[in-house]
């Protein structure tokens, strides 16, 4: 039952197929945030896990709405307007991302959606324009479907953990920039100015928070990992002790993360429970040391 909740999954043995999916996940997070009104913190642009894959829940376009969904189960794309129409195409090995790029963009046409995005990955291996990306074509569809099982597995368990808090809490999501699953408590409190940087960063860390994650890796962490951060960053918070005893304090751009080897955890006699423990340890460190108020953000017994 472990192995097959938390399977045995460096980046390594998937690395072709992940940097082609994540072009495909970028591709339909770009749709959604091109079409979608804002919303704080910028939880109008991510994705979400569902029973089938990831999905974009409902899109607005004029007067209907649409959505789009990764089925990893069938392995198609599939796209489902509120006006009963619908569409899909197969993901296969060999789809390039110029192609895909290019069917999703007709299929959206035949569905009366015209739309618009800047067509180039964000923070990836390359800058190869979507509709040019012809090297990134693998799709090992054995290793798509083990990596969303395992994400239906964790965003349970997130959503278990968010649950325990009264604060505002942002919903349990796929950040498709880097691909991460992410759930981010708030204590209510201005954070500090940001005068250097970015509109993203300054809307997404406007207010004080407590972030925790999980991402398959990349060029700088080469395996999957569980991660929390608090910001600001108090002083000291990289003393304080957190569970299970695998996870550490890391530097991460000159400030204190928690990290979880993603290999060191499941091998635990109890992933769940060292996981919550690892969620409900980090954000103790950080809140008491941020002066939240814990005692009435604790959601009690009923």
């Amino acid at each position: 039952m472990g192995n097959y909740q938390y399977p045995f999954f460096p980046l390594k043995e998937w690395e072709p197929t992940k940097e082609t999916l994540h072009r495909y996940i970028q591709i339909v997070g770009k749709i959604r945030l091109a079409n979608m009104p804002r919303k704080n913190h910028w939880w109008f642009i991510t994705l979400y896990v569902n029973s089938r894959g990831l999905y974009t829940d409902s899109i607005s376009y004029n007067d209907f709405t649409f959505d789009i969904q990764f089925d990893f189960v069938n392995h198609q794309l599939q796209i489902h307007t509120s006006k009963g129409e619908s569409s899909f195409f197969e993901l296969k090995d060999g789809l390039a991302v110029a192609d895909f790029y290019a069917r999703l963009i007709q299929e959206l046409g035949v569905l009366g959606i015209e739309t618009k995005i800047i067509g180039k990955p964000y923070d990836l291996s390359d800058e190869v324009p979507f509709d040019q990306c012809t090297m990134h074509k693998s799709y090992d569809a054995d290793k798509v479907n083990q990596a969303w099982r395992l994400l239906v597995n964790i965003d349970q368990i997130f959503k278990e953990f968010s649950g325990r808090s009264y604060s505002k809490t942002c919903p349990v999501h796929l950040y498709w920039h880097h691909m991460d699953l992410a759930v981010t408590r708030f204590s209510g409190k201005k954070g500090p100015p940001m005068p250097d940087a970015g509109p993203a960063d300054r809307d997404a860390y406007s207010h004080e928070v407590i972030s925790f994650g999980f991402w398959f890796g990349d060029k700088d962490v080469p395996n999957p990992a569980f991660y929390s951060y608090t910001y600001p960053s108090p002083e000291g918070i990289d003393q304080e002790q957190i569970a299970p005893s695998s996870a550490d304090w890391i530097d991460a751009n000159g400030s204190p993360m928690a990290f979880l080897d993603y290999e060191e955890w499941r091998k635990l006699e109890n992933p769940k429970k060292a996981l919550l423990d690892f969620l409900e340890s980090t954000y103790q460190a950080g809140a008491k040391l941020a002066e939240w108020d814990i005692g009435n953000l604790t959601v009690g017994e009923i």
